[in-house]
């Protein structure tokens, strides 16, 4: 009896050596000179590796970004006409020039304008695209993916197709034509400042491009929603307008926020379509009814050759437009957490 227990009862001196084995697998040493067993270490030729392939591209983020960034705030700071040359420092006086300059403080009103109707009505148009598509069971992806190819368009593409084909003041341009079929006369849209109907050309123009890429933002949102929330509010005789003010709305307030997020700053950037639209060839956008800072700028530094008073503009521009984001992430609550 005692020599069968004897022969199953293992040393003790074979059991510590186990139990060390264990305890050194949970921690990742192991033996007395304790080396880690987990995460291998990167060798020489792993590191090599790594910088040569996102050397290229930090060289050229380098070069190409916060090289020209740095080498434009300098330029704002020297008087640099028609040279990028830096030599003449001139402080601040570029940016008290442009402040004081009526037509970039116009500029800035109408893009101020410009936002305050083109955000809300973009968004506006996007949730509700958005929620017509979400409720449709066949064809959804067929609805999204129409909706979504504008955005695959370039702006200067679309404007020149705006331009040349839907609003060019001719009798045979489709939206005159479209107008003659009820009567009314050929329009110069472009043209026309009293009353300004190039307003129209510009916000369609916007609209087709953006509409279908923050449709797609919402309807994103839309399908994270429980389904189980609408079938708790259904079995308490919610339905409709309370499902979309009680469930819908609020569980989109983060979408929601960076979409608006996303239009405000791209309004503040206006730039392409105001440009082709009205640029009549190589002579600028000064005759324009309507300019964007960006235009403005943009005249200044390549029409008149003035490169420090058009990099101090772009430098008052983020300013602006940073501030604004900021402003709206104030008030919205954008990042804080437990949101």
């Amino acid at each position: 009896m005692n020599s069968a227990t004897d022969t199953t009862r293992q040393p003790e001196h074979a059991v510590r050596p186990a139990v060390t084995a264990r305890g050194a697998a949970r921690t990742g040493r192991s033996g007395p000179g304790r080396a880690r067993v987990g995460r291998p270490r990167v060798g020489r030729s792993g590191w090599t590796a790594f910088v040569l392939l996102t050397a290229p591209t930090l060289i050229g983020l380098g070069i190409f970004k916060y090289v020209a960034i740095g080498w434009s705030f300098l330029l704002s700071l020297s008087d640099a006409r028609g040279t990028i040359a830096l030599g003449h420092w001139v402080g601040l006086d570029n940016y008290r020039t442009l402040l004081s300059d009526q037509a970039f403080r116009d500029s800035l009103l109408q893009i101020l304008l410009f936002t305050a109707f083109i955000v809300p009505v973009t968004f506006a148009a996007s949730l509700g695209l958005a929620l017509l598509v979400h409720r449709i069971r066949r064809g959804r992806a067929l609805l999204r993916t129409t909706f979504l190819i504008p955005t695959a368009v370039s702006y200067v593409a679309a404007s020149l197709l705006w331009k040349m084909c839907l609003f060019n003041g001719l009798p045979t341009g489709i939206a005159n034509m479209i107008g003659g079929w009820f009567g009314a006369e050929p329009v110069a849209w472009l043209q026309s400042t009293s009353p300004p109907l190039y307003w129209i050309v510009l916000v369609t123009l916007r609209l087709w491009l953006q509409v279908g890429f923050y449709m797609v933002l919402f309807l994103a949102g839309l399908q994270a929603i429980p389904k189980e929330l609408y079938e708790a509010a259904a079995l308490d005789g919610a339905k409709g307008r309370r499902l979309l003010t009680g469930i819908t709305l609020p569980m989109l307030r983060n979408t929601s926020v960076a979409v608006l997020m996303l239009l405000f700053i791209a309004a503040f950037q206006a730039f392409d379509e105001f440009y082709n639209l009205f640029n009549s060839g190589l002579s600028g956008t000064g005759t324009a009814p309507v300019q964007t800072p960006l235009v403005h700028l943009y005249n200044t530094a390549m029409g008149s050759q003035n490169y420090g008073l058009g990099s101090a503009g772009a430098f008052v521009l983020t300013a602006l437009i940073v501030g604004v984001t900021l402003i709206q992430g104030r008030f919205t609550g954008f990042g804080r957490s437990g949101e």
